[in-house]
């Protein structure tokens, strides 16, 4: 059972950053918002699957990357919650917009760069704790763990205000693509870790 679970987190991630990518290039929101809320369950089953199998001399890191993974995923949740109820269902004013719509460059964003710097962190150590047995397992720790990288720019970029900055001109198609070429960074991570799962349920 713990393979399937994994197996079915992995696919989870796959598909639902394959449609937050299509989502944005066609620039519907709503959509994309929807599908991260699914993401972070996908990626707990994921995670939560290879720190299981992990051998006893990683046991730290792969608890790490677990321990992560939760946190990532509350404030993924938090934030695109709240777009899809209080921000999509209720008359905002100036300053509640300001602060909760993601689309402002506010608070509710930097909470969303927080996160997935978190979630960088968690895959980090995850692949740290993975001890590959063939090519596919090597390609997974290589990308899980350089895509880590991305806690320092998702952390630190949002103290400079640089993001503010952005948000009082142009149509936020240079941010949807910078998403999207994450997207086509991270999902391979998911088609390798569903092999990875099915491999090992043969």
């Amino acid at each position: 059972m713990n393979r399937t679970i994994a197996k079915i987190g992995s696919a989870a991630v796959t598909v639902t950053v394959f449609l937050f990518a299509l989502f944005l290039l066609v620039d519907y929101s709503l959509g994309s918002y929807f599908v991260c809320i699914i993401l972070p369950v996908g990626f707990i089953m994921m995670t939560a699957g290879l720190q299981s199998e992990c051998e006893s001399d990683r046991k730290v890191a792969a608890n790490i990357g677990m321990v992560l993974a939760a946190v990532y995923a509350v404030f993924i949740m938090l934030v695109y919650f709240t777009q899809l109820t209080t921000v999509n269902n209720e008359q905002l004013n100036e300053q509640a917009s300001k602060l909760l719509k993601f689309n402002s460059y506010g608070l509710i964003f930097n909470f969303d760069l927080l996160g997935y710097g978190v979630m960088a962190l968690s895959t980090f150590f995850t692949g740290l704790a993975i001890k590959p047995k063939n090519k596919s397992d090597k390609w997974l720790r290589a990308l899980m763990m350089i895509h880590g990288v991305f806690y320092l720019s998702c952390t630190f970029m949002p103290m400079t205000g640089m993001f503010t900055k952005i948000s009082s001109g142009g149509n936020g198609l240079g941010g949807r693509l910078a998403l999207v070429a994450w997207c086509v960074y991270f999902l391979p991570i998911g088609i390798l870790a569903f092999v990875h799962f099915g491999r090992q349920e043969k």
